[in-house]
């Protein structure tokens, strides 16, 4: 048998088929990822069929972020206490059942109701599924390895999600981005049989811990969307801000009285680690970003069809195996700083190109490349940020480590996409009035002129976007420069008591 860092022996008919359970938890992290965009490109052809509001349109993808990161840590902490592999089951199980929901639904309210039922689904899928690693991979080759697959699935499943929203829609129909998680679910389902159980950890859930942590980060993230599509001094959305800001400082202050924690916060006294998940805050902000705006430049600016717009991400999925893969292996020999600090330099390089778009921007010598780079860039930063948030942690708190390392990764984007949002519309504005709604107007009415003038205006706003994100990846590096550790990894042994959480 073979020790895993937790302390425990993986059995040996897991060891065997250790490739078989990297699929697995590779085939959940795709699946829970991808959710997050693949309805976008089915958008218009939903709301045309279920005769959706423009203003209830976005809470489709809203209340999926929402549910998801609210209920992360919960989720996580659930895992510690009650086992990770049942509770992975469980989130699965949540997770195809609600798509299948999506699916047959009738209406909006059917549609947002299921959706919500995937971010649940998915807040307990995901941090149980990085915490499975640390339980059934040995330290060593084999846990750099999958932390990379697992690392490249964040990356990557954006991109499948946006290349198969476009060929189901246009090919089938919308209500398969729903119905394809179900045959991968199932999948799922019968392979956790390969993944090793692991004993729960003693202790009991926080309840008033929960309650505050999650009230705390759903009032969070609505306020950030919120923010972002309506405005900033917006009631509502201060009054969100308020209420997150009153729950999370007495959720941290029952943290500190809790004998059972449901966040314990011996995790941030490791600086690597704090570092890791504040640079995944800003890693999760620049990825919304480039799928974001370069979608609506595509199709809006360019004309590119919904599969035209997911083969042209081709270039960006490349760029991500390719870092990923190698970041893996270089991260038994190279220091965590060491491949994250160029990985983030080329991914702000790779905005700073984003950021000299124009209204003709060329495909093959500008937007290509560009993809390509920042692909690199964030490949390269996921796989040691990724084994930074959990190396060395408590066996008991694998999995909420886990949960914080995803919470700060979704946390990133929403606020990332809607303050970047912001600044784009901001910048359109200033030059051409409403520029988004003359844009349609403008297509609605055949007005060449009016609508090359806006569009021109939307493309320097998104530009601006880009030249901010750029920004924030260059605030990620000095955090990694400055936070994240300089040493390489062991690969053999544990961490000494000095490193553990």
């Amino acid at each position: 048998m073979t020790a895993t860092a937790s302390g425990r022996e993986a059995p040996a008919a897991v060891q065997r088929h250790l490739g078989w359970a990297l699929v697995v938890i590779a085939a959940a992290q795709l699946m829970v990822v991808l959710d997050g965009t693949i309805t976008n490109i089915a958008l218009p052809s939903i709301q045309s069929d279920l005769d959706v509001s423009a203003s209830t349109l976005a809470w489709i993808v809203n209340s999926y972020a929402l549910a998801f990161g609210g209920l992360l840590l919960l989720g996580g902490r659930a895992g510690d206490l009650f086992g990770r592999r049942r509770m992975f089951r469980v989130g699965i199980v949540v997770f195809t059942v609600a798509s299948l929901l999506g699916g047959f639904a009738t209406n909006e309210v059917t549609l947002i109701g299921a959706r919500v039922l995937q971010g649940i689904g998915a807040a307990i899928a995901a941090p149980t599924a990085l915490s499975l690693i640390t339980t059934n991979f040995p330290e060593g080759a084999p846990r750099n390895k999958a932390m990379g697959v697992y690392a490249a699935m964040a990356g990557l499943g954006s991109t499948v999600g946006l290349l198969l929203g476009g060929v189901l829609t246009d090919y089938l129909d919308w209500r398969w981005v729903f119905f394809v998680n179900i045959p991968i679910g199932i999948a799922v389902l019968a392979g956790t049989k390969l993944l090793a159980e692991g004993k729960p950890e003693h202790g009991r859930l926080d309840v008033p811990g929960a309650i505050t942590g999650t009230g705390g980060l759903i009032a969070l993230v609505y306020g950030i969307t919120r923010g972002g599509e309506h405005s900033w001094s917006d009631g509502l959305t201060l009054a969100s801000f308020g209420v997150a800001a009153v729950l999370l400082s007495v959720f941290l202050v029952l943290q500190t009285r809790s004998a059972h924690p449901m966040m314990p916060l011996r995790l941030f006294r490791d600086r690597g680690r704090s570092g890791a998940y504040v640079t995944m805050l800003f890693l999760g902000a620049g990825m919304f970003a480039t799928f974001y705006f370069l979608t609506l430049y595509l199709q809006q600016i360019l004309g590119y069809t919904p599969v035209e717009t997911g083969l042209a991400y081709l270039p960006f999925t490349v760029g991500m195996m390719v870092s990923a893969t190698l970041g893996s292996r270089l991260i038994s020999r190279w220091s965590p700083r060491a491949i994250a600090g160029p990985g983030l330099l080329v991914g702000a390089l790779g905005m700073l190109w984003f950021a000299r778009l124009e209204h003709d921007s060329s495909y093959a010598t500008h937007l290509a490349p560009a993809m390509f780079v920042t692909a690199l860039g964030l490949g390269a930063s996921f796989v040691p940020m990724t084994l930074g948030a959990v190396r060395g942690v408590l066996p008991e708190d694998s999995g909420i480590a886990s949960a914080l390392l995803n919470t700060a990764q979704q946390i990133g984007g929403a606020l990332g996409l809607a303050g970047l949002t912001t600044v784009a519309m901001t910048t359109a504005d200033d030059l051409v009035p409403d520029a988004s709604g003359t844009f349609y107007r403008a297509m609605a009415t055949g007005d060449a002129a009016l609508l090359d003038r806006a569009g021109r205006a939307l493309t320097e706003g998104y530009a601006a976007a880009y030249l901010v994100a750029a920004g924030l990846f260059v605030a990620g590096l000095i955090i990694t420069v400055t936070a994240v550790r300089g040493d390489k990894p062991d690969a053999t042994a544990p961490l000494p008591a000095a490193h553990l959480g």
